[in-house]
């Protein structure tokens, strides 16, 4: 099974990376959450709906897609690590190279947990301000 959750793994992180809610959706259990680590305003926990929304949001705000350089993906019973570095361009052309590690729980053959590790200042500098503006957009109905 290790093997397996490994691929799903790789599948989630791909589908993230280019903005594919409906690929990262299928690598989901119904109740998935996300945790980002940290203390900065992107920390928190999320729900699946909202982790799929904003991945959708990506596709506009990394058109470049994250560009993953996957480091190391470690297996052990329902638990996959993946380190990885991204080497992106967000929409506003500013660049955004940050480092990730993301350890998924799985249920089966789906991912039921993902506790992320990254530059959370990083994110709340650079993409948190383009999530904000797209929300505002989308709320006065400019999206």
């Amino acid at each position: 099974m290790s093997e397996a959750n490994k691929q799903v793994a790789l599948k989630f992180l791909h589908a993230m990376s280019v903005g594919d809610a409906i690929g990262q959706g299928e690598c989901l259990t119904a109740d998935a959450t996300t945790k980002t680590m940290g203390f900065a305003e992107v920390s928190g926990q999320r729900d699946r709906e909202t982790m799929l929304a904003t991945v959708e949001a990506f596709k506009e705000l990394v058109p470049t897609g994250f560009r993953p350089r996957i480091e190391k993906v470690v297996a052990e019973g329902d638990t996959v690590v993946v380190e990885w570095e991204g080497n992106a361009v967000l929409s506003n052309g500013e660049p955004y190279c940050n480092q990730y590690v993301f350890i998924f729980t799985f249920e089966g053959e789906k991912i039921r947990l993902l506790n992320e590790y990254f530059c959370t200042v990083l994110a709340d500098r650079t993409i948190l301000p383009l999530l904000a503006a797209k929300s505002e957009a989308m709320a006065h109905g400019n999206a």
